[in-house]
């Protein structure tokens, strides 16, 4: 069987979670319009079996935040993070979704620091039902044109479109390996984490302006019973108005954060669920390193 890990690296906001939970036929990954909602490299894995239902092959996707000029600490883990990918995989995907815009743009970033690794490289332009023809055209052939890749290719990873054809193009790369995870497994990433995740995707669709950037979620409790799973969560944010907004008015909008978490959590383990959430203040927690590693977000 072949086998084979593939980072999935670009801007923010440019798709990457959901080509790699499209791939999978599964939402490990969350995703909202914000930028910068991935904050962990988080691995995916696909098994594709043949006709007597044996696996043929094994792709590991590690999605990764997205790469950006960092404003804080946080953010320069995150990026770092993303970068240190490059070297670690046998296949790279960059993700575009935006005709491309010269010296000096996000892309260009990322391009220069693409130049200088050996990895074999295929060019996403995803979100191919925004552009017109034309764009297309010229965005396909700029990205040609530079003789990084070893394909480019366009994809709608919101529906599927072309994703199977940019399987068939990594795999055709990949060479004959072993299974790195059992068949069934789609994700290694634990049930806790996915956990805080969803809560933490809540947060990001019903909070605005600079608030969802400045969470973070850590899972105080968690326990299985055979018909219930309780947990208890704590949601941290940096300042005290901050707070305010997260738990609304008679904690209406931290009700209705904690309903809609339940709802998806519940559909994750297949169990009811008794979640509990708490708000509390950690001021500039995002600069603080003791912190970061803290919510899981550095290593050692």
């Amino acid at each position: 069987m072949k086998s084979g890990f593939v980072g999935i690296v670009g801007r923010p906001n440019v798709g990457k979670s959901t080509l790699m939970n499209t791939i999978l036929g599964e939402k490990i990954a969350i995703t909202t319009d914000k930028p910068q909602t991935t904050r962990n490299t988080i691995r995916g894995i696909y098994t594709r079996f043949d006709e007597e239902q044996e696996p043929a092959c094994q792709l590991v996707f590690i999605d990764t935040p997205g790469i950006h000029k960092p404003h804080n600490k946080l953010g320069s883990y995150m990026t770092q993070s993303a970068i240190n990918t490059f070297n670690e995989v046998e296949m790279i995907l960059f993700l575009v979704d935006s005709p491309y815009t010269g010296e000096g743009s996000g892309d260009d970033y990322i391009l220069n620091l693409l130049k200088e690794v050996k990895t074999p490289k295929i060019l996403v332009i995803n979100k191919i039902d925004t552009l017109d023809p034309e764009e297309f055209k010229a965005t396909f052939q700029t990205y040609e044109e530079m003789g990084l890749f070893d394909h480019v290719m366009g994809v709608c990873a919101k529906d599927g479109k072309n994703v199977d054809r940019l399987l068939a193009a990594i795999e055709e790369k990949m060479s004959e390996g072993p299974m790195f995870f059992p068949p069934e497994m789609i994700t290694e990433s634990p049930e806790r984490f996915l956990v805080s995740e969803i809560i933490r995707e809540k947060l990001l669709l019903y909070l605005e302006e600079e608030v969802p950037h400045g969470v973070a979620v850590e899972i105080e409790s968690y326990t299985e019973e055979p018909q219930l799973t309780s947990i208890c969560a704590v949601i941290y944010c940096e300042k005290q108005s901050h707070k305010g907004i997260i738990i609304g008015r008679e904690g209406r909008k931290l009700k209705g954060i904690g309903k809609a978490a339940r709802v998806e959590i519940e559909a994750l383990l297949g169990t009811k669920v008794f979640l509990q959430t708490h708000v509390k203040v950690k001021e500039r927690w995002r600069e603080n390193d003791i912190a970061i590693k803290n919510f899981g977000y550095k290593e050692g």
